[in-house]
């Protein structure tokens, strides 16, 4: 389901809820009005109750990489009525769609960027101007990085993820959420 597709049917249909999976962090960051805050890490121990909403649920997370993975995850304990948000928030946003923002921060998908970067520049530089074995660093990154690109899991990202920066300011009650999330009303988190 699009960016547009999608609030289309925000606007014609209120039993419609939005899971989002990504870390509590990058909710506060920016997220639609609505959504309920899952993150993927905890979203096998609430699958059970999460596949008992009526109506439509659309999962989203920033790109649509982790919404797909909890779309699997949920239809293999028998959940059927879900989209996943094509582009994610990236996606969401570029269209122009409004955010609800609690406390911005820089995306972990940019954190990741700019270390590997950060990395493999000192290592290339210290190859350079060292000792050739310093190149040993930039290939180990690579690899990280494309092993992180087949596999589509990114332990520098679930690394970086962990520091306090990225942690949110308010904690994840994610058993209250679940509760909140199957309620009849869609209400503003």
């Amino acid at each position: 389901m699009n960016s547009l597709e999608l609030s289309t049917l925000l606007r014609a249909d209120d039993t419609v809820r939005l899971l989002d999976v990504r870390t509590p962090a990058e909710f506060e960051n920016a997220h639609i009005t609505g959504a309920y805050n899952v993150p993927l890490d905890q979203l096998n121990e609430h699958a059970r109750e999460v596949r008992a909403a009526r109506g439509q649920v659309v999962l989203i997370c920033q790109s649509g990489q982790r919404a797909q993975r909890a779309e699997a995850l949920l239809e293999s304990s028998g959940m059927a009525n879900m989209h996943v948000l094509d582009g994610g928030m990236n996606a969401w946003t570029a269209a122009g769609f409004p955010a609800r923002r609690i406390r911005a921060r820089v995306s972990l998908e940019r954190q990741v960027r700019m270390v590997a970067g950060a990395i493999v520049a000192t290592g290339a530089i210290a190859a350079l101007a060292v000792d050739p074995l310093f190149a040993i660093i930039p290939a180990l990154v690579g690899s990280g990085l494309l092993f992180a690109g087949a596999t589509d899991t990114c332990m520098m990202g679930m690394l970086l993820a962990r520091l306090p920066y990225n942690r949110a300011a308010l904690s994840c009650d994610t058993e209250s959420i679940v509760r909140q999330f199957l309620a009849n009303e869609r209400s503003a988190q």
